[in-house]
């Protein structure tokens, strides 16, 4: 049994959707305290990091995934579940969630990309390749060319390179993929990219929780 994590950011339907399609039984929840029991937990979400945050901080959810990082659950975060993990967002004046060191940073100008992300638009809206860049139990199936679905206008940079496991380009390369210990998460939608994001959740369902 999945349980999804219900924050109000959007998204969850199409999570369970895709659970089920896989032979996935899951449930919705708001409550903290099964958010610490449950044996597997999916984080995903859709909008505003800060008021995200918000909520996460008012309902208890945000310390109870906390409690559940270090109790060792397994803990798939997906989009701004996969933002906010990390310390801090540029889309948030608040304290994200400090899973992962490191900080969401939103698409800008820079003349060092190829070419330069002016010339991009912002959000990154569509399929992409996805590439590996350390080994994972996840990405195990990850063939050369495989494309994911992304919507977004940020995206996560953890602190430290050992934590950053797949990688995509748009005007530059940028972690889509991350993950310490219990903890792994995507920028792109598992639940929107067909039979690859299929693929990932189902092994998500069999993941102990180590790399």
């Amino acid at each position: 049994m999945l349980t999804i994590v219900d924050y109000n950011a959007g998204n969850l339907r199409s999570v369970q959707r895709a659970c089920g399609a896989v032979g996935l039984s899951s449930l919705f929840t708001q409550d903290p305290e099964v958010v610490r029991r449950a044996d597997r937990l999916v984080f995903p979400g859709v909008g505003n990091a800060e008021s995200a945050m918000q909520t996460l901080n008012e309902t208890g959810l945000g310390e109870a995934l906390r409690d559940a990082h270090r109790r060792g659950t397994p803990i798939l975060g997906i989009c701004v579940g996969a933002q906010l993990i990390l310390d801090s967002s540029e889309e948030s004046r608040l304290p994200c969630l400090g899973l992962i060191a490191g900080k969401t940073r939103r698409f800008s100008v820079s003349q060092h990309s190829t070419p330069p992300t002016d010339s991009l638009k912002v959000p990154h809206i569509g399929w992409n390749e996805v590439r590996r860049a350390r080994a994972h139990f996840l990405l195990e199936e990850l063939e050369p060319g495989d494309e994911f679905y992304f919507v977004h206008s940020y995206y996560p940079d953890p602190t430290d390179p050992e934590d950053v496991y797949a990688v995509t380009d748009y005007g530059k390369p940028f972690c889509c993929a991350l993950g310490r210990d219990n903890l792994f998460a995507t920028q792109f939608h598992p639940e929107k990219s067909g039979r690859l994001g299929l693929q990932l959740l189902a092994r998500f369902s069999r993941w102990s929780g180590s790399c």
